[in-house]
């Protein structure tokens, strides 16, 4: 199975090709807010480099939030569109869930806290627990929150990534102290990758999205166009 995967919910724009479990190729650029101006020519350069057509192509997975507005619009539109042309089926993602992924498995009972800045004040997050390899079991559905009064319902040792951990560094080590670890700050951005691994998981599994009813998860929807 050939999987395509595009994620444009944060600061880059990026696919990437599998087949099967594997990955054939990766294509990642830091573009900010201008995605629709390198999307499409990201994607035929990567189908190019393996030499490999969109009629090859099994499926589609794109993250569908949390992110920036326009990011999520753009990627979820354009991928949309192609899946249906083609007819082919598609599977939207979690951003934190293929976030998660940047995180090498914890000890037992440690938490991942994948962080986005949601502007605001607020962060956009969830918490998983490692279940096997390379895979999370989500323990929190994916919420916007004030990070303060969040990190006050964490119990244990945790591992904060993303940007919004980042921002709020200071503060999450005076409240979990000694409990608290992160991830090195090159991980904060999510990999096309990642998104095309969990997508096929799901695919398989019988998770696949409706292309008519997919639309961007902005959690926030009152205040999504501000927390690009």
């Amino acid at each position: 199975m050939i999987t395509l995967a595009v994620d444009t919910s944060l600061a880059t724009t990026g696919v990437a090709l599998l087949e099967e479990d594997d990955i054939r190729a990766e294509l990642s650029v830091q573009i900010a807010r201008n995605h629709a101006e390198v999307l499409l020519p990201a994607i035929e350069r990567l189908l190019a480099s393996v030499g490999i057509g969109k009629k090859q192509i099994d499926l589609f997975a794109v993250t569908v939030g949390p992110g920036s507005f326009t990011g999520l619009r753009v990627g979820t539109s354009t991928v949309k569109g192609l899946a249906f042309a083609l007819q082919r089926p598609v599977v939207g993602v979690c951003t934190l869930d293929a976030l998660v992924l940047n995180v090498a498995h914890t000890g037992p009972g440690v938490t991942v806290c994948p962080m986005v800045d949601a502007g605001r004040g607020e962060v956009y997050t969830a918490l998983y627990l490692p279940s096997g390899p390379d895979t999370y079991e989500k323990t929190l559905q994916e919420c916007v929150v004030h990070p303060d009064e969040f990190l006050e319902t964490i119990s244990g040792e945790a591992v904060f990534l993303g940007g919004g951990a980042q921002k709020y560094r200071t503060l999450i080590n005076d409240i979990l102290q000694d409990r608290s670890s992160f991830a090195a700050p090159r991980f904060s951005q999510v990999r096309a990758a990642s998104v095309g691994l969990v997508g096929r998981k799901r695919f398989c599994s019988g998770d696949i999205s409706d292309i008519i009813t997919l639309v961007p998860d902005y959690l926030r929807s009152s205040y999504a166009a501000t927390a690009d």
